[in-house]
């Protein structure tokens, strides 16, 4: 690795500034958190300024905030990104934590697209594979995408889908069943479905958000009922919880909720 250069590194470290807060900033308050010059700081920001990487707030004398500059270069850096690249990476990374099978899903109507997915590396696992289609009201990612759904949205998903199919003796079938499950996935952050989709299956499922703070997709651990427990069940919403928002973070996501 070549030599880091220092005004460039400082030069970060004001933008960088302005990610928490109110996201403005006086030249005295910059000065206060880098420990820098006065002169060094004054410099840096009339750069930076000059350059569109930070602007003056409107009615607030010697306050500035991010310029459009980091909007156009956020924007480009986001047009890159691609979900289920990202997804097969972060999939990978927490499959390799917990020896189970991980997915990554997308919703389309009532149903769950899976677009990325790591196999377990024990004998006995979930068979499935990237691309599947399956009724999302079945699967933890489907029960995690359906509950961001708005109220309204929902209601209209449910109603033209007409009858609930069951995978299982164990699927939601009735709408109302369904939206008490979704309530309830809703006030725990966490989606969970025992052998609804699968006899032998259970799943666990967090929320995937964009940069707007929209959940856009679910990651997923799923485990045979020979290695499921409640002690397991628990591990694995932590760490499906983890690896969403790893993703979430990859997306663009900063916290903010939509």
């Amino acid at each position: 690795m070549g030599r880091l250069v220092p005004a460039v590194t400082r030069a970060l470290d004001i933008l960088e500034l302005f990610l928490e807060g109110d996201g403005t900033l006086s030249a005295p308050e910059i000065t206060r958190k880098t420990q820098l010059p006065r002169t060094t700081v004054h410099e840096l920001v009339t750069t930076l300024a000059a350059r569109s990487y930070l602007v003056p707030v409107p009615g607030q004398s010697g306050r500035y905030r991010l310029g459009v500059r980091t909007y156009q270069l956020g924007s480009r850096y986001a047009e890159q990104l691609d979900l289920a690249a990202e997804g097969q990476q972060v999939a990978r990374e927490v499959a390799e934590t917990c020896d189970e099978t991980v997915h990554v899903a997308i919703l389309e109507d009532l149903d769950v697209i899976y677009i990325a997915k790591v196999d377990s590396v024990h004998a006995v696992r979930m068979v499935s594979a990237a691309g599947r289609r399956l009724p999302a009201h079945c699967t933890s990612v489907g029960k995690m995408l359906l509950a961001a759904l708005p109220a309204d949205e929902l209601d209209t998903r449910i109603e033209e889908a007409g009858e609930l199919v069951a995978m299982t003796h164990d699927s939601i079938t009735d709408p109302e069943a369904l939206r008490s499950a979704l309530a309830a996935v809703r006030e725990r952050g966490i989606a969970v479905e025992h052998r609804e989709s699968n006899p032998d299956v259970s799943c666990v499922a967090a929320p995937v958000r964009d940069g707007t703070g929209r959940v856009v997709a679910a990651l997923s651990i799923s485990v045979p009922m020979i290695r499921w427990n409640e002690e397991r069940e628990a591990e694995l919403a932590e760490l499906a919880a983890k690896g969403a928002s790893e993703l979430s973070v990859r997306l663009g996501h900063r916290g903010g909720v939509r």
